[in-house]
């Protein structure tokens, strides 16, 4: 029971996560700091999606479901819980780059406006 429990609590920890390294920029508006905190989590979210990789809190939750005697899952993250909600169809290396693109640019729009545009006035 504990490890299910654990399991799930991983799964909000990594949305949580994506959640910030998507739209963390707007929290730049209101604490600058957060830009030590938000720019590696930018860059960890685009490198692993632009190489394919998996988020070690995914084989965490794995291993954590297979003790608590449920079944783990063998696709990404993403594929297994935002996908398809999404999209209807698997994750393809396309939808891959185009999520890495997208942190990216949400973020970029974020940062420009907060340092360009600010101090250009």
């Amino acid at each position: 029971m504990v490890h299910r429990i654990l399991a799930d609590l991983v799964v909000c920890l990594h949305l949580g996560f994506i959640f910030f390294a998507v739209l963390g920029g707007m929290l730049i508006f209101r604490w600058r700091w957060v830009v030590w905190l938000h720019l590696p989590a930018i860059l960890w979210s685009a490198w692993i999606e632009y190489t394919g990789g998996i988020c070690p809190l995914t084989p965490l939750e794995n291993t954590l479901r297979t003790r608590g005697g449920i079944v783990g899952y063998t696709t990404s993250f993403i594929e297994h819980y935002l996908i398809p909600v999404i999209y209807p169809a698997h994750l393809t290396r396309n939808i891959q780059l185009l999520l890495g693109t997208l942190v990216l640019a949400i973020n970029a729009g974020a940062y420009w406006r907060i340092f360009i545009c600010k101090n250009s006035k």
